[in-house]
């Protein structure tokens, strides 16, 4: 039984910073890919950010390179997005996932929604310019 719970989201003006949690609980195998997913108002969900929690990389989409980093504390069990330089087009749901299964250090981690099978409930992340 796995549950991931997100934190963190908020209104900020553009240039601001966020940072975003999920709280990890039940069952969490220590391969695997956690991701930050967004969606819009009209467009489809996207990857922003995945982390291998078996050794640490990570992965970013091209629209947040620079900007966001996704972290991980094992102590915590806890993932985090930290979000930086926010621009109103960041504006979204922002959705803490995991993948279905093990995943393979030798396979980088995937920004594809299907790949994940456990969602988070999301928090809301709001830009104003």
């Amino acid at each position: 039984q796995v549950q991931l719970v997100e934190s963190g989201g908020g209104s900020v003006q553009a240039g601001g910073s966020l940072r975003l949690s999920c709280a990890k609980s039940g069952y969490i195998d220590s391969s695997n890919c956690m991701g930050w997913f967004r969606q819009a108002p009209g467009k489809e969900r996207e990857g922003v950010a995945a982390i291998y929690t078996g050794g640490g990389s990570t992965y970013y989409a091209d629209s947040v390179k620079g900007r966001f980093t996704i972290s991980q504390d094992n102590a915590k069990n806890t993932v985090y997005l930290q979000m930086n330089s926010l621009k109103p087009e960041d504006t979204a749901m922002y959705y803490c996932a995991k993948t279905r299964g093990y995943w393979s250090a030798s396979d980088s981690c995937t920004l594809v929604a299907s790949a994940y099978g456990y969602w988070g409930q999301g928090t809301q992340v709001t830009v104003s310019s």
